[in-house]
């Protein structure tokens, strides 16, 4: 406690009167100093946590493109309580050793844990981890280097906003990290009924396209407990079309036609299919599958219900509806969903997750309530968790309902000619699904395709025999004589839960062996391990078991057999993060032998371990020499091309072009040159019909007497594509102004394997 002035008494000498004094400012200081110091600290803390902890280490710069934050399936809104996979890599050849990852709401600046949006989870625990100082962000378990991490965000409760995701780079002493750019990314909450709003742009795509729309219920007693009914629930029949703008099936905010009643109250699509048939060309299918009894099995027993349809230009719109019985009059459905995308093409696959809907019909509020009719009828509405206590989805809290269904719509087909030019992915282009005989792969090395599309779904949505399809590219046919292989490849499959490789959209690894007794002596346990190898296309996390252990005895009272009692420490983590790599462990002493002498036990053991596969990046050759010019006057144009050494795995690097082209011009074309090109182009096509050898053909050419083709030159490469020459000799019978325009060099491509 600091002295006043008060507290010194006059009977004290002159030097014990400066010496309190002296504590007394000391005592001052010092207690100014630690409140400064936990002031500091506080703020340095920023009240939570600190999330750009690298900023000091080096320069700061923008990221630009070389490195990406991306959230799966690139949403511009995320719907409450789902979870996304979310990635940040390096464009190639660029790395990055270290990184910070989080999520916030907008205008928040992550000082306070409400500041921060929604929660991750980590894939790989030996990649990623959370910070110590700060648990709602994830940076690397490692500095090392790295071109892709891979994490899960669920998304927060509804009413949480826009959020965004923001990542910083480390790269030895450099930081990116941006506000704005390719290492943020910037959601909003997805209106629940936005689904129903009408489309406000013309549909300019051509041709039809055909899809199928598949349901899978999540409606169960597991996910949805609270008062559900055991005896009699069900899925109705589901009844819907694909139509035009013109014509609404049912609407939020809409009242219910007399068939939409019918459904949503009695399950019965009857009344509302003949609705749908009255309204003629505004009409294109109509959708219907059959009803599901139980509402809820597992795929491998039945099924899931599924329907075909097609939409065009004018009816590009899809609507449907079913009940989830007993209830009043909830359903679930979509209402005008468009098909058609800005850029002139058709949607590739759709998923939705379904909540239920009021048809405003009955006034009912729990799943078997007794038929009340609602006076005056009321308008069509999602069901909210705050509409009634007695309701099955009350939340006191009013968060969002877990969606009832889901519903996946994928293009399986699209007819007639396409006015979008440049296709998202090469699985994208047109896609009928054709009898056609299967044929062995002997490619034509003037021939450069593309790699082959993933395979499409199968055909059939039962056990019945069906067929995959998948598709590549022909980018360049060098030579024109010789024809080109098929571009389409197809084999035979079933539908989902038919057989057991299908029966998880995971697919995993095998197991790997048993781990040794982690007791030398005595009863102990042993583990085995696998991983995954590829999570679903939709996101979700895998459920599959990924460890399992068990029990394991090697002498039940081992200190009387052994001198030494022993016992193994935990598996050290593995030496690499991918691939095949090393572990060990050690054993400490338990008990020495009774003479003192020292225990000879082995004391380390090291063994292989497996971790997922590692990422391989597309590798290329070098680029051929560009070929001749095509012309031998006027404009043409020159290829060169470029081999594929190594293709892309486990998410590595896809394969950028392989064929250029450019354009060439030798010299312009006179009357008589352009006569002389008519007639090559003649004897080219005779040549094409006659088949005879280009020899014969040169020597029965009367505007160029020749003499024989000389011999291939050697090929300029022994691998990755290279170019060989012959030339002929023309033979010309005096002397004339004419130019030449008889053509003396051909040039092939030879080498093309790898090397």
């Amino acid at each position: 406690r600091a002295l006043s002035p008060q507290s010194v008494s006059p009977r004290m000498s002159d030097g014990v009167v400066v010496l309190l004094v002296l504590l007394n400012v000391l005592f001052i200081y010092t207690d100014a100093f630690r409140r400064d110091t936990a002031d500091r600290q506080s703020r340095s803390e920023g009240g939570f946590c600190r999330i750009f902890r690298t900023q000091t280490r080096g320069a700061r710069r923008d990221g630009q493109n070389e490195f990406r934050l991306r959230v799966e399936g690139d949403p511009e809104t995320y719907q409450p309580g789902s979870t996304y996979r979310v990635s940040l890599y390096a464009s190639s050849p660029s790395y990055f050793r270290g990184f910070t990852l989080i999520a916030l709401k907008e205008g928040r600046e992550g000082v306070t844990p409400d500041d921060y949006a929604g929660t991750f989870k980590l894939i790989d625990e030996s990649d990623t981890q959370f910070m110590t100082n700060c648990p709602p962000a994830v940076t690397e378990s490692i500095p090392r280097r790295r071109t892709r991490i891979q994490v899960f965000w669920t998304a927060p409760p509804s009413g949480s906003g826009c959020v965004t995701l923001k990542a910083s780079v480390v790269q030895r002493r450099i930081i990116f990290f941006q506000d704005e750019g390719s290492l943020t990314k910037r959601l909003c909450e997805k209106d629940p009924f936005a689904m129903t709003e009408k489309p406000m742009q013309e549909c300019c795509a051509c041709g039809t396209a055909k899809y199928r729309v598949t349901f899978y219920g999540n409606w169960s007693e597991k996910v949805h407990p609270r008062d559900y009914p055991r005896r009699a629930n069900h899925w109705s029949a589901l009844i819907g079309a694909s139509h035009s703008r013109s014509y609404v099936l049912w609407e939020y905010g809409g009242f219910a036609s007399e068939g939409v009643k019918q459904v949503a109250e009695y399950g019965s699509p009857v009344k509302m299919e003949e609705e749908i048939r009255q309204k003629g060309d505004d009409v294109m299918t109509v959708i219907k599958t059959k009803a599901q009894w139980p509402a809820w099995q597992p795929l491998n027993v039945r099924s899931a219900p599924s329907a075909e349809f097609s939409v065009d230009r004018a009816r590009h719109l899809m609507s449907f509806l079913t009940m989830l019985g007993p209830s009043p009059d909830w359903n679930v459905g979509l209402s005008g969903e468009d098909l058609c995308t800005r850029d002139c093409g058709w949607v590739q696959r759709l998923v939705k997750d379904l909540v239920p809907w009021d048809a405003g019909t009955d006034s009912g509020v729990s799943y078997e309530s007794p038929n009340k009719p609602s006076n005056p009828q009321e308008r069509i509405r999602p069901l909210t968790s705050l509409d009634h206590p007695q309701s099955p989805f009350y939340d006191l809290s009013g968060g969002p309902i877990t969606p009832l269904a889901r519903v996946i719509v994928e293009r399986i087909a699209r007819k007639g000619e396409q006015c979008n030019t440049v296709p998202d992915t090469i699985d994208d282009i047109v896609a009928d699904i054709a009898q056609e005989e299967k044929e062995e792969d002997n490619t034509p090395e003037t021939c450069i395709y593309s790699n082959w599309s993933p395979w499409s779904a199968c055909s059939s949505s039962t056990c019945d025999k069906g067929r995959r399809m998948r598709q590549r590219m022909l980018k360049a046919q060098l030579d024109p004589s010789v024809p080109c292989l098929h571009t389409q490849d197809f084999k035979p499959c079933m539908g989902p839960g038919c057989s057991e490789e299908e029966a998880s959209t995971c697919m995993m690894s095998e197991w790997i062996s048993w781990s040794p007794c982690s007791a030398s002596c005595g009863m102990g346990m042993r583990s085995r391990e696998r991983y995954v190898k590829q999570f679903p296309e939709d996101g979700s996390s895998c459920t599959l078991p990924t460890e399992e252990t068990e029990k394991c005895v090697v002498n039940e009272d081992c200190c009387k057999l052994y001198i030494c009692c022993v016992r193994w420490a935990e598996w050290e983590p593995c030496s690499v993060s991918c691939g095949v790599g090393m572990r060990r462990r050690e054993r400490m002493m338990k008990m020495e032998a009774s003479d003192g002498s020292p225990c000879r036990a082995q004391l380390v053991e090291a063994e292989k371990c497996m971790m997922p596969e590692c990422t391989t990046d597309c590798m290329l050759s070098e680029w051929s020499a560009w070929s001749e010019c095509n012309k031998s006057c006027g404009k043409g144009h020159m290829i060169r091309s470029r081999m594929v050494k190594l293709e892309p795995q486990f998410g590595g690097m896809p394969c950028p072009e392989t064929v250029q082209r450019k354009k060439c011009r030798i010299r312009k074309c006179t009357r008589g040159s352009r006569a002389s090109e008519k007639r090559k182009r003649q004897e080219a096509s005779d040549r094409r019909r006659a088949k005879p050898s280009r020899e014969s053909v040169a020597e029965e050419s009367s505007a160029c007497p020749i003499r024989s083709w000389s011999s291939w030159t050697e090929c300029t490469k022994p691998c990755s594509g290279g170019i060989q020459e012959r030339v002929m000799n023309v033979k010309r019978k005096g002397k004339s102004s004419q130019p030449n325009h008889c053509k003396n060099k051909e040039i092939r491509v030879c080498n093309v394997h790898p090397c």
